[in-house]
């Protein structure tokens, strides 16, 4: 029997932080997961506006 795999460590970037220190595996794991954040956040963006829409149509009746 394999030992489970140990989960992977939550990537914390700091916006500024010195990037010297990283490797290109590294800095590319960034991109990717700092990618995943802004479209997770652009559909909350997307999801308050459309709530808010609703919102300003329903009282201007």
């Amino acid at each position: 029997m394999e030992e489970p795999a140990e989960p992977r460590k939550k990537i914390v970037h700091e916006i500024g932080q010195d990037l010297s220190q990283l490797s290109v595996f590294e800095l590319k794991e960034r991109i990717l997961a700092l990618t995943e954040e802004i479209a997770r956040i652009e559909q909350a963006v997307k999801q308050k506006e459309s709530s808010k829409s609703a919102a300003d149509s329903f009282f201007k009746k």
